[in-house]
C-alpha cells in the first residue's frame, strides 16, 4: 500500500475566470455525460466492430468488460485521489486519459489494441467521474444552488444512456464505428482547457493510497471473467480456464485480506454488516448483470437478425431509455411517501418479467412483439429501482463514509454488468456451439454441392441456418439472466426491510472526509 501526504499547505486554487455557476456546472455534467455515454454508445457499433476486427461473439463482451471492470474496480480509488492530490487538478487528468484512450480506441487496429484503449478509457473514466460529482461538493454552496446541481448531474446521468444510443447510431451509420472514439476527443480537449477557467480547486487531505486493494480487486475480477469466456469456448476443463479461476480465487482472498487490514481501505468491508445495505448492493449486482445482457444480446439481434441499420438500432432502444427517466423521477417524488421497499420490490419484478418475455425470442420474433414490451418493463423496473436502492444503501451511514456507500454501490453496478456478462456470455458460446452442429446437419442434407463446397471452404453457415445459432444462443443467455433477475426480486422481498427514509443530503462520492 502507498502512502501520500499532504503535498502542500497552500490555499486551494480559485477558477481564473471567476465565479460562474452555469459554465462550471456545464463542464462537470459533460464529463459525466462522456463517461456514461460511453458504453451505450460503443453498444450500437458492436456489430461493425466486429466485422472490422475480426471479433468473435463472446471475445466481443470484452469491448464491453475491458471497459466496466477497469471503470468498476479503480471508481473508489479515483475518488480517493482527488481528495489527496486536489480534485480539479485529478479531474483534469482523468478527462485527459480518457481521451487520449478514445484517440487510440478510433485508431485501433487489432482487437487487443482496442482492449487495452478500452481498459485505459475505464481507467480515465474513474480518475474523472468520481472527482466530477465531488466538484459539485466543491463549487456550489450546500443548500439549494447545490441541490439544483446535483439535480442537473443526474438527469445528465440518466438521459447518457439514450444519447450514447441515439449519437452511437448515427456516427456509426454516417461516418464510422470508429467516430463514436474519435468523437470524445476534442470534447475532452475543450473539458480539460475550461476547468481551470471556472472551476475552483478543493483543498487537499492527508491520506492513504490503498493500490494493493485497488490492485487485488480489479485484476481478480478480469481473472474471473476471463475464466468465465474462455470456458465458452474451449471447456471447462482447459488447463487456462482452470488457471484464470485458480488465480481469481487468489487474488479476491488477498484482496479480502487487505481490506480487513488496510488503515484506508479502498472497500470498507464493515458497510457490508447492515443487512439493509448488503441487500442494496447485492440487488443492483444482479440488476445490472440482467441489464448489460439486455443491451449487449438485443443490440446482436436488432442488426443481426432483423437487418437494423445502427441509426434505426438506435431508435430502437430509446423506449427503454425513456421508461427509466420517466419511472426514476416518479420513484424519487415519492421515496419520502412510500419508502423505498415497494419500489425495489416491483421494479425488481418488472426486470424479471422483461427477461422472462425476452427469453422467448425466437428467429420469427419482431421488433414489437420480441423487442418492444421486454425492454419497456425492463427499463420501467431499473427506474424504480435505481433511486430507493441508493438511498438504501447511504442510509444509517456515518456522513464521512456516505462516499464509500454510494461508491460501492456503483462499483457493484459495473462489476456486476461485467460479471453477469461473461457467464451469458459463457452461455451463449455453448449454447450456439451445440446448435450449430445441429443446423450444419440440417444445411448439408438440403444443400447443393457447390453450396456444401462454399460452407467447407468459409466454415460460416448461409441464413438462415447462421441466424437460427445466433437466435438459440441469445435465448439461452436469456433464460439464465432469468436466474439473476430472479436473485434481484428475492433480495428485494426478503433481504431488504428498509423503512421509510429522508432523503440524505449530497456529499461527496469519494469514501473520505471531504
Amino acid at each position: 500500500m502507498a502512502t501520500s501526504r499532504a503535498l502542500a499547505t497552500a490555499p486551494p486554487a480559485t477558477a481564473r475566470r471567476g465565479q460562474h455557476p452555469g459554465i462550471a456546472l456545464t463542464v462537470i455534467a459533460a464529463t459525466q455525460l462522456m463517461v456514461v455515454l460511453d458504453i451505450t454508445i460503443v453498444n450500437i457499433a458492436l456489430p461493425h466492430i466486429q466485422q472490422a476486427l475480426k471479433f468473435n461473439t463472446t471475445d466481443l463482451s470484452w469491448v464491453i468488460n475491458a471497459y466496466t471492470l477497469t471503470f468498476g474496480g479503480l471508481l473508489l480509488l479515483g475518488g480517493r485521489a482527488g481528495d489527496i492530490l486536489g480534485r480539479r487538478r485529478v479531474f483534469i487528468v482523468g478527462v485527459l486519459v480518457f481521451g487520449l484512450a478514445s484517440l487510440l480506441g478510433g485508431v485501433a487496429q487489432s482487437s487487443a489494441w482496442l482492449l487495452a484503449a478500452r481498459a485505459l478509457q475505464g481507467l480515465g473514466g474513474a480518475i474523472a467521474s468520481p472527482t466530477a460529482l465531488a466538484l459539485i461538493a466543491t463549487n456550489f454552496k450546500e443548500g439549494p444552488e447545490r441541490n439544483r446541481a446535483f439535480g442537473v448531474f443526474s438527469a445528465v446521468a440518466g438521459a447518457g444512456g439514450a444519447i450514447g444510443l441515439l449519437l452511437g447510431g448515427m456516427l456509426t451509420s454516417w461516418l464510422s464505428w470508429r467516430w463514436v472514439f474519435f468523437v470524445n476527443v476534442p470534447i475532452g480537449i475543450a473539458i480539460a482547457l475550461l476547468a481551470p477557467l471556472y472551476i475552483n480547486e478543493s483543498d487537499r487531505h492527508p491520506g492513504h493510497f490503498d493500490l494493493t486493494g485497488a490492485f487485488t480487486s480489479t485484476a481478480g475480477m478480469v481473472s474471473l471473467v476471463y475464466g468465465f469466456i474462455r470456458a465458452s469456448e474451449h471447456g471447462w476443463t482447459d488447463a487456462v480456464t482452470l488457471t484464470a479461476f485458480g488465480l481469481a480465487v487468489v487474488l479476491l482472498a488477498a484482496f479480502v485480506l487487505n481490506e480487513r487490514h488496510a488503515r484506508q481501505p479502498i472497500t470498507p468491508l464493515h458497510l457490508l454488516r447492515e443487512r439493509n445495505r448488503s441487500g442494496a448492493y447485492g440487488l443492483m449486482l444482479c440488476v445490472a448483470a440482467a441489464m448489460f445482457s439486455i443491451f449487449f444480446f438485443i443490440t446482436l439481434f436488432v442488426q443481426e437478425i432483423l437487418g437494423f441499420s445502427p441509426l434505426r438500432a438506435g431508435f430502437a432502444f430509446l423506449p427503454i431509455s425513456v421508461a427509466i427517466i420517466g419511472a426514476a423521477q416518479f420513484a424519487a417524488r415519492n421515496q419520502v411517501r412510500w419508502g423505498p421497499k415497494p419500489f425495489l420490490v416491483t421494479g425488481s419484478i418488472l426486470v424479471l418479467a422483461g427477461v422472462a418475455w425476452a427469453s422467448r425470442i425466437d428467429i420469427n420474433s419482431t421488433y414489437v412483439d420480441g423487442i418492444l414490451g421486454p425492454t419497456l418493463l425492463f427499463g420501467l423496473g431499473m427506474g424504480s429501482i435505481f433511486v430507493p436502492v441508493m438511498l438504501t444503501a447511504v442510509s444509517r451511514v456515518a456522513p464521512h463514509e456516505t462516499g464509500a456507500a454510494t461508491g460501492m454501490l456503483n462499483t457493484t453496478q459495473q462489476v456486476g454488468g461485467s460479471l453477469g456478462l461473461s457467464i451469458l456470455v459463457t452461455v451463449y458460446g455453448t449454447a450456439s456451439r451445440n446448435e450449430a452442429r445441429n443446423q450444419v446437419g440440417a444445411f448439408l442434407q438440403h444443400a447443393t454441392p457447390q453450396q456444401a463446397a462454399q460452407f467447407r471452404a468459409s466454415g460460416k453457415l448461409p441464413a438462415p441456418y447462421s441466424s437460427e445459432v445466433l437466435v438459440h444462443g441469445i435465448s439461452s443467455a436469456f433464460q439464465l439472466g432469468l436466474v439473476f433477475a430472479a436473485l434481484a426480486a428475492l433480495i428485494a422481498v426478503f433481504v431488504i426491510k428498509a423503512p421509510r427514509l429522508p432523503e440524505p443530503p449530497p456529499v461527496s462520492p469519494s469514501g473520505a472526509d471531504t
